[in-house]
């Protein structure tokens, strides 16, 4: 009996030995993280964020170098969107604000968790995303979105935009996906990237799964444009009434979306 159970013991140091090197493969390095822990009216770390640069984009077509929509305050990072009422000479209605990680911090596949609430007010349009670096193939837009809040919808939204969706808007691919959850709260909203897929969470549970096409027409056609660096972007817009989902805002209220941390993780070999 013992001699059986000696065997059976040296059979599974072998196994262990054999499989440890995939084991480790699944380990998840820390790569990149703000807790934003500086002091109350801080504006975020210049060495790693950018503020977001107005451009006629719906997200960005009231963004505001403004430290009123933009700051540290209790540990979190505030984005925010306020009537126009500190900047005569701009013509914009609103005031909003965002930051990005644009050639600070870019990285090509891992895993990214962001702890975010927001407030619930028709018109609100906060995100969590990332764009593809422009020094990396101009011609091939890619975008994955972590996670959008739509108005005043209890619902974690997540898309992902790739050069073949943007020629063929009604491409009739599975790119978005859903969860219902009350944004109001703090929930931690994830994507693992790798070459062959990107999957979204909430809390850490799967909403749903974007994989490579096996399509060589519609690779060709960019249906896949998402292994190059891409950037982090953190901001709160508003919404311009041109889609259902997120009607024209009340130019009198004030959005604001908090992010309590970003992490972004890499396998570790």
């Amino acid at each position: 009996m013992k001699s059986h159970a000696l065997w059976m013991l040296i059979g599974l140091m072998f196994f262990s030995a054999d499989t440890f090197p995939l084991m480790a493969q699944q380990k998840w390095k820390l790569v990149f993280s703000d807790e934003f822990n500086l002091p109350d009216g801080s504006q975020p770390d210049s060495t790693i964020w950018n503020r977001a640069r107005r451009n006629p984009s719906q997200w960005a077509r009231w963004n505001s170098n403004s430290d009123k929509v933009v700051y540290i305050k209790d540990g979190c990072l505030v984005c925010r969107a306020i009537p126009n009422k500190y900047e005569p000479t701009d013509t914009a209605k609103m005031l909003t604000g965002g930051v990005n990680t644009m050639n600070k911090f870019e990285f090509q596949y891992g895993k990214v968790e962001v702890r975010m609430k927001t407030n619930f007010i028709p018109g609100n349009f906060p995100a969590a995303w990332m764009g593809k670096t422009h020094s990396q193939r101009d011609d091939l837009y890619g975008e994955i979105d972590i996670v959008e809040v739509h108005s005043n919808q209890k619902k974690a939204s997540h898309t992902i935009h790739s050069q073949y969706t943007l020629r063929h808007p009604k491409h009739g691919m599975n790119t978005t996906f859903s969860k219902d959850v009350d944004v109001r709260k703090w929930h931690v909203y994830g994507i693992e990237w790798t070459p062959e897929y990107v999957r979204w969470t909430v809390d850490g549970m799967e909403t749903g799964i974007y994989r490579k096409s096996k399509d060589k027409k519609l690779l060709d056609e960019g249906a896949w444009t998402f292994d190059y660096p891409f950037f982090l972007i953190l901001n709160q817009a508003v919404g311009n009434g041109r889609w259902k989902a997120l009607p024209y805002p009340d130019i009198r209220k004030t959005f604001e979306t908090r992010f309590d941390w970003v992490r972004v993780y890499q396998r570790q070999p």
